[in-house]
């Protein structure tokens, strides 16, 4: 069934609206990202490689830091939850964060722990090379008792409206602490939401949404990857009763999302991708878990935030490198797609 067909236009306008001060928090690994830009005029005589004459470098927020930048740039109000090394990069991490008007003080510094740092050299929009510094062993008891009591005072405070779990596989989440997280936002009534990796192999139960892509969906599993759709419809629907989760959107890259609802179809509600241009897929997941957790917070069914979710992926894709998205280009993409 097309879900577009299902929403009211006005209503989604209107659930954009109310995304405007809606509270999010996001713990996950945060990643600083390094950007080094230049030309290629000539090959090295040393080695078969490009010589990049370095003209910029910038930095910019990455990992689950990206998930808060979309929260922001949605109007939302973000707090970061995450570890970050008492470094150089560590503290650029923190003055990125309040930069960008992100809550930092759930960030915990650990002097023992370096900052996960990604460094691309690039020849104008194209990418050569990348280097990545990072520390992917489990953050130690006392780092993840500090994040879930400072996560949970917000929850019992009435301050936070959902929460992201975001997974890059650096050692901040586990099977105990999401577990906690998400224990403690059920408690406190407030959504959860997982952006799961296929490297960190955790079950986290009574989940409000799961958000995994294709090969996520086969890591979580267990089971051999497969093109069939009757496979990923069997590997949702049995992670979904054996975790207890709420809703299951899979995200299908150029295919668009399928969402498993307990309330819904049981073989899933397909959503296709908006027809753009590809330019950049990088970030374009951190993206639909935002607007997701925004929309519930904003008092939308879970296929009306999908399909909002799904047209910002359209918007992010095609946009170099990580990106956000705003509610006025969502907003735009709904009037192109007469659905406003």
């Amino acid at each position: 069934m097309n879900m577009m067909m299902e929403c009211f236009p006005q209503k989604l306008s209107g659930i954009l609206g109310n995304m405007t001060g809606k509270r999010i928090a996001v713990i996950g690994d945060i990643i600083l990202d390094r950007y080094i830009r230049g030309s290629v005029e000539r090959i090295s005589p040393e080695a078969p490689i490009p010589i990049v004459q370095a003209q910029e470098t910038f930095v910019r927020l990455g990992g689950a830091a990206n998930v808060m930048q979309n929260v922001i740039a949605l109007g939302g109000a973000a707090f970061a939850f995450g570890i970050v090394g008492d470094d150089d990069a560590g503290h650029e991490v923190i003055s990125q964060l309040c930069r960008n008007k992100i809550e930092c003080s759930g960030v915990v510094t650990a002097v023992t722990r370096e900052t996960t740092v990604k460094t691309r050299i690039l020849s104008g929009s194209q990418q050569l090379l990348r280097i990545d510094k990072e520390n992917t062993s489990p953050i130690n008891d006392d780092q993840k008792e500090l994040l879930i009591v400072r996560l949970t005072r917000l929850l019992a405070d009435n301050q936070i409206d959902a929460v992201v779990l975001e997974d890059y596989a650096k050692g901040v989440l586990d099977q105990e602490i999401s577990q906690a997280i998400v224990d403690a936002a059920n408690h406190y009534g407030v959504f959860s939401l997982l952006d799961p990796n296929p490297r960190n192999h955790m079950r986290v139960e009574k989940l409000t949404v799961l958000k995994p892509n294709c090969r996520e969906l086969w890591a979580l599993g267990g089971v051999l990857p497969s093109n069939n759709r009757a496979d990923l419809v069997r590997a949702a629907s049995t992670i979904m009763q054996d975790w207890e989760i709420e809703n299951l959107v899979l995200t299908l890259a150029q295919d668009g999302i399928l969402l498993f609802s307990r309330t819904g179809d049981p073989a899933g509600s397909a959503l296709p991708a908006v027809a753009r241009e590809v330019y950049d897929v990088s970030g374009a997941g951190d993206t639909v878990i935002a607007v997701i957790a925004m929309a519930l917070a904003a008092h939308a069914e879970i296929r009306e935030a999908v399909l909002l979710g799904n047209l910002a992926a359209g918007i992010a894709v095609g946009k170099l490198g990580t990106s956000t998205v705003s509610s006025l280009e969502i907003q735009q993409e709904l009037a192109k797609n007469n659905l406003s």
